[in-house]
C-alpha cells in the first residue's frame, strides 16, 4: 500500500485510462519525460517498459519517478505523483503489459517478440489540479 491516500474521488480517476508522462532521472541529473500506460493498483503505479529502454537504467541507478496523469476528458485537470520505483520484474509471459494494452486498447498487447519489464511504483507525493474537492 502507497506511503500516502489519495481522495476516493482521485482515485476513480486513476482507474481510468488516462493520458501519461513518467519521468526518470539520467545519470547527470538531468530529468527524462516519455508518455506512458499506467495502471493504479492497490495504492501504486504500474509501468512497464520493453526491456533495452534507456529509462530502465535511469530507474536502477535513481528510483525516483513522477508521473502526470492527464484527465482524458479535460488535459486542464492532471494528478502529478512523485514517488520511488519499489520493484523491477521481468513481465513473464507479458501478462503485466496484457493487462495495460487490454486497458487502454482492449487488446492484448501485440508486439510478444520482445522481454518487458514491470516496475511498481510507491507514491510518496501528490499534487492534483482542476478538480474541486470531493468531484
Amino acid at each position: 500500500m502507497s506511503r500516502v491516500t489519495l481522495p476516493e474521488h482521485l482515485v476513480a480517476v486513476l482507474a481510468r485510462p488516462n493520458p501519461c508522462v513518467i519521468a526518470t532521472v539520467r545519470g547527470d541529473g538531468a530529468p527524462v519525460t516519455v508518455a506512458t500506460w499506467y495502471l493504479w493498483e492497490d495504492g501504486k503505479v504500474l509501468v512497464n517498459m520493453d526491456a533495452g529502454r534507456k529509462r530502465l537504467d535511469h530507474i536502477r541507478a535513481d528510483p525516483r519517478v513522477s508521473l502526470t496523469v492527464l484527465d482524458a476528458e479535460s488535459w486542464y485537470r492532471h494528478i502529478s505523483l512523485q514517488g520511488r520505483v519499489v520493484s523491477l520484474e521481468d513481465d513473464e509471459n507479458l501478462k503485466d503489459i496484457d493487462r495495460l494494452a487490454v486497458h487502454y486498447t482492449g487488446e492484448p498487447y501485440p508486439n510478444r517478440e520482445r522481454p518487458r519489464v514491470s516496475a511498481r511504483i510507491e507514491i510518496d507525493t501528490w499534487h492534483a489540479w482542476g478538480w474541486p474537492s470531493g468531484e
